[in-house]
This record gives C-alpha cells, sequence and structure tokens, in this order.
C-alpha cells in the first residue's frame, strides 16, 4: 500500500510545487512508482509537468465532489513511474459544494483508495490555505512535508498549520504524523539564510530534514518547460538536493535497497 505525503504550508511561494513535483520525480526516477496530486486550484502541479489545466476535461475536482472513479482520470507523465491527478480551476469551487456533502472532509481520501495499492507514494501538493481542500489532503495523508523557505517570514504562519495538524490528528486522522520540515531557498551568501537555518532547526530539532533544498536557477526554470528539474539538468544543485530529499525520506521509512544507488 502506497504511502500518501501531503506537502503543506498555508503560506505561499513557499515552494510547496517546486517540492511535490521534483520530490514526485525524484521517487520516480529512483523506480518507486509515484502518483502525484493536484490539490490546488491554480494548477502549478499539473502545468509543471508539461500539461495545460485548461484542456483537462475530468480533474481531482469530480474525484470528489461528484466521486468519479480516479483512475479514469490519471495521466501518465512522459516521466517513467510518474502519474499525475491534475487540478483545474473549477476546485475553486469545491469547498463550497462540498459543505453539505456527506463525509466531506474523506472526499480525497475515498478517491486515493481506489488506486492506493497501485503506487509506492502518493504525494499530494496543497493548496496554500487551511480550507476544506486541504483539510482533506492531510485527512487523507499519512504523513506531511512542510516546506519553509529560508527567509525573514520564515516562521510566519507555521504555528497555525501546526496547530490545524494537532485538530486533524486528534479529529480526523490519528496516524498523521510529520514528515519533515523542509528548509527551502537557501542562499549560502547570505548570513539571514544561515541565521533561519539556525533558528528553524534549533526550534524543531530532529523534525527538520539533513537536505535544504538551495536556490537554484534550474529550479526556477524547469515549471516553464514543464518539466522537473532532473530532466532540465540532472547535475544541477536542485535537481541532486531533491533526489538527497527523496533518499532520505526513503531512508526514514526503511526503503532503501538495491535499486537506491
Amino acid at each position: 500500500m502506497g504511502k500518501v505525503i501531503a506537502i503543506a504550508n498555508q503560506k505561499g511561494g513557499v515552494g510547496k510545487t517546486t517540492t511535490a513535483i521534483n520530490l514526485a520525480a525524484s521517487l520516480a526516477a529512483l523506480e518507486f512508482r509515484t502518483l502525484i496530486i493536484d490539490a490546488d486550484p491554480q494548477a502549478n502541479s499539473t502545468s509543471g509537468l508539461g500539461f495545460n489545466p485548461q484542456e483537462m476535461e475530468n480533474s481531482i475536482y469530480e474525484c470528489m465532489v461528484e466521486q468519479a472513479k480516479t483512475s479514469e482520470i490519471i495521466l501518465q507523465t512522459d516521466f517513467p513511474n510518474l502519474n499525475l491527478l491534475p487540478s483545474h480551476i473549477d476546485l475553486v469551487g469545491a469547498e463550497i459544494e462540498m459543505i453539505n456533502l456527506k463525509n466531506r472532509e474523506h472526499r480525497m481520501k475515498d478517491a486515493i483508495e481506489e488506486v492506493r495499492n497501485e503506487y509506492d507514494f502518493i504525494i499530494i501538493d496543497c493548496s496554500p490555505s487551511l480550507g476544506l481542500i486541504t483539510i482533506n489532503s492531510l485527512t487523507a495523508a499519512d504523513s506531511v512535508i512542510i516546506p519553509v523557505q529560508c527567509e525573514y517570514f520564515a516562521l510566519e504562519g507555521l504555528g497555525k498549520l501546526l496547530n490545524t495538524i494537532t485538530i486533524i490528528q486528534s479529529r480526523l486522522n490519528t496516524n498523521l504524523i510529520i514528515e519533515g520540515i523542509l528548509l527551502t531557498m537557501y542562499d549560502l551568501r547570505l548570513r539571514l539564510s544561515n541565521q533561519v537555518v539556525t533558528e528553524v532547526t534549533n526550534h524543531f530539532e530532529s523534525l527538520v530534514f539533513n537536505t535544504i533544498i538551495p536556490r537554484n536557477v534550474r529550479i526556477s526554470e524547469a515549471p516553464s518547460f514543464g518539466i522537473p528539474v532532473m530532466a532540465q539538468d540532472s547535475d544541477s544543485k536542485g535537481a541532486v538536493s531533491y533526489l538527497n530529499l527523496a533518499r532520505e525520506i526513503l531512508s526514514k521509512n526503511g526503503l532503501l535497497s538495491d535499486r537506491v544507488n
């Protein structure tokens, strides 16, 4: 049964989508069957993997609101072992439409259960909010990765997210754990970046991943080509960092094997 990992932070611009795409691509490159779920109405994971969100006839919206068959909506990307459950702007209205639905917090979990056994990992790219779609994502997940950018407002809103996770753990998903806090957009040349790393590491200790994602031109360029960074430049610092993150997660979950070298 595949492990479901949500990438969440209600603060925008912290690298959620970048992390979702490149972590999923790295796991796929290491020969783990991986599905990325675009749970953000902006549909950046969808476009970042080479699909036009405007041309999507069906998306995660249909799975959650209309209970369409997930297996019929999943798309095969151009990358081996990597599939996509796309998003669409219609997802904006899903929270309102789901208010009166039965088991509204479990709609995504139900959609995932249909295909969960077909994947080793399922990565959910959450929207930058703590609304019903993100609650669905965290209810469906086994764990959550929290990206935190190495900038001045790094810890802004983090307490609110952690409080939301605690509430979900107590009411909707008792098995949810924090997979780790991921430091992103790190610039070795900036004293501020180093201060943020020290502050976050001292405060959260073992919850912080050893891997730190640097600011990298290739990471920024890749989405415009609709590809993960490793497909653009596998030797770039960004690609190597996300591959290291994938290995760290595999090690943490006891899944390192001969196929991971």
